[in-house]
């Protein structure tokens, strides 16, 4: 089988009433361009439709498959999973809400063939446009959080590590996906400093955001801010204790 040019790889967990607009949106994308391409849908063992929904439109989409996971693991158990699943030289995955809408790849692509390794899209840099705001106590529980990752993990140039619109080449992808251990929303961050310590070149380019109702963020729980905050001491700890094995990588 010919390698892709492009994996568009989408988590999703309870997505069933919005999952298919955002896969019409990104056929009509891909349909436009001249490059070959796959799109795979990663369901995290969601009670709900989301998967039977995903795996109707593939009678429609063109090269789209779906994996679905009997048990819940969380987004960033699947986001790497996506990333290791998708075979192309460049791989992207997007929110299955459709927040960040897929044709930012227009701003990315370009640069992944200058040299940049990691693409990472951000809501705080010149340039960004959010459309639809979150509920305030969010963007204030995001606020702070992102000044702890920025402190702890030294990502002073990231003030928004957390959008939900990445991609990488297919080398960087294997490299960090390979490494990664955070299951849940802490994923975004464990990504990004394990692409600056493996030494792959990142980008960020502002994108136009909207936020979706429905997100599964909280205060406490699996997804909650409080669980992220613990991911974050956790991956400090792993890169001080030499658990990530950048070295074997850059040996």
């Amino acid at each position: 089988m010919e390698t892709p040019y492009l994996s568009v790889l989408i988590p999703a967990y309870k997505e069933g009433e919005r999952i298919g607009h955002n896969l019409l949106e990104i056929d009509r994308y891909l349909k436009s361009k001249t490059f070959t391409y796959e799109i795979i849908v990663v369901v995290d063992g969601s009670p709900d439709n989301t998967a039977e929904v995903a795996r109707n439109y593939a009678l429609t989409v063109p090269h789209l498959r779906v994996v679905n996971n009997p048990e819940n693991h969380g987004k960033g158990y699947v986001v790497r999973q996506a990333l290791l699943e998708g075979k192309g030289t460049y791989r992207v995955f997007l929110d299955a809400d459709g927040s960040t809408a897929i044709s930012h790849l227009d701003a990315s692509l370009p640069l992944l063939q200058e040299g940049y390794d990691v693409v990472i899209g951000s809501r705080k840099i010149e340039g960004s446009f959010i459309q639809v705001h979150q509920p305030r106590h969010r963007e204030i529980m995001g606020e702070g959080g992102n000044w702890l990752i920025r402190i702890i993990l030294g990502l002073w140039r990231y003030p928004d590590t957390q959008c939900g619109f990445k991609v990488l080449s297919g080398k960087a992808a294997e490299a960090i996906a390979s490494r990664m251990v955070v299951d849940r929303f802490g994923f975004d961050f464990e990504l990004i400093v394990l692409a600056e310590k493996l030494g792959f070149k990142v980008k960020q380019i502002p994108v136009r955001w909207m936020n979706e109702e429905g997100s599964t963020v909280s205060l406490t729980g699996p997804n909650g801010f409080i669980q992220v905050l613990i991911d974050l001491f956790k991956t400090k700890w792993r890169l001080l204790t030499g658990q990530y094995r950048i070295g074997d990588y850059k040996s």
